[in-house]
């Protein structure tokens, strides 16, 4: 089946996978050749495709997915595969979201920060499971 994730500034990637895993509002699923049709509002995570016995992972940082006739796109507003993510910066950024929360006071945006956190949670998962 045939795979696309764009964002607005390029297209992440384009190719042919035999299974899709990402994250939805509503939980994670994974979808295989001959799935039914069907949208899915996603969340801030990690879709990790497999083609052969090769694994890949890429952040979604929310967005949505489309599947029909074997095709998938996923419009999100930031992917990075999991390879090319800095997982030294992801941690530094984590620690950070923390921290701020642990000191919370009324001048931090909780909302904010928690996105923070889930968007280096989400770089940190996927830089761990790539490639298996």
């Amino acid at each position: 089946m045939k795979l696309k994730i764009i964002t607005q500034e390029k297209i992440v990637f384009d190719g042919d996978v035999d299974e899709i895993y990402t994250r939805g509002t509503d939980g994670e699923f994974g979808i295989l050749k001959g799935h039914i049709a069907m949208m899915s509002a996603l969340d801030i995570g990690v879709t990790k495709i497999k083609t052969g016995d090769n694994y890949k992972s890429f952040t979604t940082m929310g967005g949505i997915l489309q599947f029909k006739d074997d095709e998938c796109i996923i419009l999100t507003t930031l992917a990075e595969p999991g390879d090319e993510i800095d997982e030294m910066r992801a941690r530094e950024s984590l620690e950070k979201g923390r921290r701020l929360l642990r000191e919370a006071n009324a001048r931090i945006d909780s909302k904010r920060v928690s996105a923070s956190i889930a968007r280096a949670k989400a770089r940190l998962k996927a830089k761990l499971n790539e490639g298996g």
